[in-house]
């Protein structure tokens, strides 16, 4: 396997430490070069990558690449890949066995709290969905006429080492904000390398929700890992009232429960299916500071 991902940043450094130890080669690419050291402690040779045609150690790297995972965000202008590309994936990466692109649950748009899976049919609210539900079609297009399996993952909350309820806890940042009910799934960014190693390495395509056992209310996670800390948890915030950015009460405007059933049947195993098990892992180990 040589591997190459596009935007190494939290989910594509996990994505490496799980599948670095089985390549022949591995790359990422950042736009700072002071981000260097963190995608090299993660088994990644590094590359500069800011949008547009790639530049020629990135192009020379392409046309050795097998498996390439793409988790760079669409901007203004769209996938900048998909531009990148658009005479042709084959030109570029004559090697290629297997896409991963990585999305987002937030193509489902809203669905009042309902259940819904890969056949549910998506209907974006915010623009930032529609711009992934865009470059989601760009991608299948083009992986189409290329050949090459193309699996879209898409992702619901983030949460992992430094990044996580504890922290906020413990950085004072947390609130518990109560907006009747609301539900959100998460996903431990381990079972996004994990779910990706496994598609990767059996080249499977297709549409697979990445996400926990457990949708549940927001503020339930901010009172399980005050538990955890063993410290009293900040008090409850009417969602209505509260002082909110624009893009953070947005995300408040999608409520569903999204199934992982689908990729269960293909032989993933959920590191850590629910944010209780998580965040205790997290604690234990110490690495929710990092």
């Amino acid at each position: 396997m040589r591997l190459m991902i596009f935007g190494a940043g939290f989910s594509g450094l996990a994505i490496s430490r799980t599948l670095t130890g089985e390549c022949a080669f591995a790359g990422g690419t950042t736009r700072s070069p002071e981000r260097f050291p963190a995608l090299q402690g993660a088994g990644l040779v590094p590359f500069i990558y800011e949008g547009g045609t790639p530049p020629e150690d990135v192009d020379a790297a392409l046309g050795e690449t097998t498996h390439l995972v793409m988790s760079i965000s669409p901007d203004a202008a769209g996938d900048p890949l998909l531009q990148a590309f658009a005479t042709g994936l084959r030109l570029a990466a004559p090697k290629l066995e297997w896409i991963g692109y990585l999305s987002t649950v937030g193509v489902y748009g809203d669905h009042d709290g309902e259940w819904i899976d890969e056949e549910t049919p998506c209907r974006p609210v915010s623009k930032r969905s529609v711009a992934r539900l865009a470059a989601e079609d760009g991608w299948t297009r083009l992986a189409a006429e290329a050949g090459v399996p193309l699996a879209i993952l898409r992702l619901s909350g983030i949460y992992g080492p430094g990044r996580n309820a504890l922290k906020s806890m413990h950085e004072g940042k947390a609130r518990r904000l109560i907006k009747p009910g609301q539900v959100f799934n998460r996903i431990h960014v381990a079972d996004i390398g994990g779910a990706t190693a496994l598609l990767a390495r059996r080249r499977l395509g297709g549409i697979y929700n990445v996400t926990d056992d457990l949708p549940a209310p927001p503020q339930d996670v901010v009172s399980q890992a005050a538990r955890v800390m063993g410290v009293e948890p900040p008090p409850e915030i009417d969602f209505e009232t509260a002082e909110l950015s624009p893009m953070a009460r947005s995300f408040y405007g999608e409520n569903k429960r999204v199934s992982n059933a689908k990729i269960k049947t293909v032989g993933y195993s959920f590191l850590y299916p629910d944010y209780h098990t998580g965040l205790d892992a997290l604690y234990s180990d110490g690495s929710w500071q990092k």
